[in-house]
């Protein structure tokens, strides 16, 4: 929902967050520095209060030739990528923080050699992504370096789950047309671990070495030589990429250890022959997500990935 704009306001998309100063796009392809002020609304809850991918509202400040302006309203997100902060909360109170708004699809990068196929990490995404009913894209890149038996068997138990996966090679090519098709009219955000190509398959897929310090680095050096946290790119077939941060650990926001086992889609059906309803698949006898998993009708290692993410959730 959208508020009435004055002559003076105009909406734009926020593509890139840097330092407290946001890159807006207005719809003629002129881009804003923006900040925000004590006077910025949002209907989005008590959240972070602008990220990459919303939808703004923008009120111009000084000279027009100048392109600066404040961001005077957000509108509702449709979808969001979130992690959770750390137990500190930063200075606004926040928990959680928003790397990107209104996407279409979770691209999740991840590489099949150096540094090797983590599939606990995947496995985290997976979870956000069927808690946030959000779709997924599994993205494996350098399959030059792989054994391809290797991979394909490591890959099996989540094509089993009729997840998406596109297996590529930035440096060779392999796979990229398959994976510009993925992207085509979607915003996708781009999340991954660090070291995995993630840049350089961006770099592949926009036809372009594109500026690393981005828009905001550029504006009249006022001190936004930050860490972005997300920055959108448009790709040359339709649709935009959101590249994020690489990150060590994704840290699940929303989930708990009694919900997790909802987000694991093959324990659906035999957690319904558990001894106890309330059954967390962890000790409990006459659990049958356990049994699943000791005959092979649930794959082991997506089994213990369950019992890593369920240890690291915080007890309610």
């Amino acid at each position: 929902m959208s508020r009435e704009k004055n002559d003076h306001e105009f909406s734009g998309l926020v593509t890139e967050a840097r330092g407290g100063m946001y890159a807006v796009e207005e719809r003629t392809g002129r881009v804003w520095l923006c900040r925000t002020f004590r006077g910025t609304k949002t209907c989005n809850g008590d959240t972070t209060l602008v990220a990459v991918g919303d939808h703004v509202t923008v009120r111009s400040t000084g000279d027009e030739a100048e392109a600066e302006g404040v961001i005077v309203y957000v509108d509702e997100r449709r979808s969001c990528l979130v992690r959770k902060r750390d137990r500190k909360r930063n200075r606004s109170g926040e928990e959680v923080q928003v790397i990107a708004s209104n996407i279409d699809q979770l691209a999740v990068i991840t590489s099949a050699m150096e540094p090797p196929l983590n599939r606990r990490l995947v496995d985290r995404y997976l979870v956000f992504a069927e808690y946030s009913d959000i779709p997924v894209l599994i993205v494996v890149n350098k399959t030059d370096l792989a054994n391809h038996e290797v991979l394909a068997t490591e890959l099996a138990p989540y094509r089993d789950l009729s997840y998406r996966i596109v297996t590529v090679s930035a440096s060779t090519g392999a796979g990229m047309n398959i994976l510009r098709h993925q992207l085509v009219n979607r915003v996708s955000a781009f999340s991954g671990h660090s070291g995995v190509g993630k840049s350089t398959l961006i770099n592949a897929l926009i036809g372009e070495e594109r500026q690393m310090t981005g828009a905001l680095s550029t504006a009249k050096n006022r001190g936004v030589h930050t860490t972005s946290n997300a920055v959108m790119l448009p790709l040359p077939d339709g649709g935009h990429v959101i590249d994020t941060p690489g990150i060590r650990e994704f840290n699940l926001s929303g989930i708990s250890r009694e919900n997790l086992r909802f987000w694991f889609p093959e324990f659906l059906g035999p957690m319904q022959e558990c001894a106890y309803s309330s059954c967390t698949h962890t000790v409990e006898p006459g659990c049958a997500v356990m049994k699943a998993a000791e005959e092979g009708r649930i794959d082991l290692q997506r089994y213990e990935s369950y019992l890593a993410i369920f240890d690291s959730l915080d007890e309610i």
